[in-house]
């Protein structure tokens, strides 16, 4: 579960507030708007990368607002998958549990749990030159999901996907969201990401944050792309 109340965040002449919202356990959410509207904002202050000025973000009914990164138990897929350049897939997905300070054994285990999960296991003593975008994406979110987070927040992680590999993540996610029912912060431009994915849209439109089922937004999607092309 992941609650945001009455969020404030202020950075130069940025501005959002009374920004409300909450995703139930094993729901997945996509969050939407225009470029610049503040959605990367507020997943960054989920996530412990950006302070507030105000407000609380509750996950399982934890309070995380002045906690540290690491210590919300948030898994993050970045747009750009960013992986170490120099580290192998393995030692990309174990990065999180080295530094929580996990056996080598014990890391070895969970990244060979997760490649066999993400199909990617022909690649663990690989490094990313020379991996493909989704295969990238892959192991992004097996890096996400190595320390067992409750909660996964992904920033525009399909948006430079062709088509073909984009259908397969589908499946992928959909797949894993049946095996360990993660619950999801997902921004998105792409209608058809929504539609595959989500079970709720979360709208935000002119630093208003609205809130909707998949089935109501479908039924008024032509308003809302009206206003992004406002």
């Amino acid at each position: 579960m992941i609650q945001c109340i009455d969020l404030r965040i202020e950075q130069g002449d940025f501005r959002l507030s009374g920004v409300d919202f909450r995703i139930e356990t094993g729901e997945y959410a996509c969050l939407m708007g225009k470029t610049g509207s503040g959605k990367t904002t507020i997943l960054e202050a989920v996530c412990g990368l950006r302070n507030l000025q105000g407000g609380k973000i509750l996950v399982d009914e934890r309070d995380i607002t002045q906690l540290k990164p690491a210590e919300r138990g948030i898994g993050f897929v970045p747009q750009d998958a960013a992986l170490f350049t120099t580290m192998t897939v393995r030692e990309n997905m174990g990065f999180a549990l080295k530094i929580r300070k996990w056996s080598k054994k014990a890391i070895d285990t969970r990244a060979e749990e997760l490649a066999e999960l993400l199909d990617i296991s022909h690649l663990l003593n690989r490094k990313p030159k020379g991996l493909s975008g989704g295969e990238k994406q892959r192991v992004a979110i097996g890096r996400a999901l190595s320390f067992y987070p409750s909660v996964i927040c992904l920033d525009e992680p399909l948006s430079a996907l062709d088509d073909s590999t984009k259908q397969e993540l589908y499946q992928l996610i959909y797949r894993l969201r049946k095996d360990i029912q993660i619950t999801a912060l997902h921004i998105t431009h792409a209608l058809d990401e929504v539609r595959n994915l989500a079970d709720k849209v979360l709208y935000l439109h002119q630093g208003k944050l609205q809130a909707h089922p998949l089935s109501d937004f479908l039924q008024i999607e032509k308003h809302f792309m009206a206003k992004e092309e406002r």
